[in-house]
């Protein structure tokens, strides 16, 4: 069953600073979780992971919080590995299209984006492209080697529709999404999405088990 979520049409964040954004996406946004253990018996590890949604009128704006054990940020490049620290990432498919968008995020705000056909099929967005995708994170922008503990923090992101294949003056009804938490070299690996994903072993590349968004 594909799970739904709305991109409230919000476009006084257009003129706001991310960090302010993090606060009035409360009571304004759509809200959902990141929820879905879908391999329990080889990565059980659940934290909580909440996702705002909303847009303005030409950026797309998700905001993630996360509490759970450990965290880990060391890379700071653009497309550097983000998926192996604390990361949250955003899929997009537009129906109709072959190809499928990728936006991984490390809880410091460094992003990896690109253009998929599959997993081993990519196309990175250069840098001047991926300048145009604006992060805040409550964790600063420095990285840090992993911390034991609890720890909450807060990311929002701000995609261009350009960067995944819309025109924000014509929009479609909806796209395909899902969401993720994960954290390969932490000291508690974890695969969570939004909408169940339903194969042997984790795979977040598989626009079959999408979800909808619609704006």
């Amino acid at each position: 069953m594909k799970k739904r979520i709305d991109a409230v049409y919000a476009p006084q964040f257009d003129n706001m600073d991310l960090s302010a954004v993090a606060s009035a996406m409360e009571g304004v946004a759509a809200r959902d979780y990141v929820a879905q253990v879908n391999w329990p018996d080889k990565f059980p590890y659940k934290p909580i992971v909440a996702v705002d949604t909303a847009r303005g009128d030409k950026e797309l704006y998700i905001h993630f919080f996360v509490r759970g054990n450990y965290l880990l940020a060391a890379n700071t490049e653009f497309n550097s590995p983000v998926y192996h620290d604390s990361c949250v990432e955003f899929f997009a498919h537009i129906p109709g299209q072959k190809e499928y968008y990728n936006f991984e995020f490390n809880c410091i705000g460094t992003a990896l984006a690109s253009k998929r056909l599959r997993r081993t099929d990519n196309d990175y967005y250069p840098d001047e492209m991926m300048m145009k995708i604006r992060t805040w994170s409550s964790l600063g922008k420095k990285p840090f080697a992993e911390k034991t503990g609890i720890f909450s923090w807060e990311l929002v992101v701000a995609v261009p529709f350009e960067l995944f294949g819309l025109d924000s003056a014509a929009l479609p009804e909806k796209i395909d999404v899902n969401f993720y938490k994960c954290g390969d070299n932490t000291s508690l690996p974890h695969y969570l999405s939004w909408n169940r994903i339903e194969t042997p072993e984790p795979d977040y590349h598989r626009v079959d088990f999408f979800g909808e968004m619609y704006f």
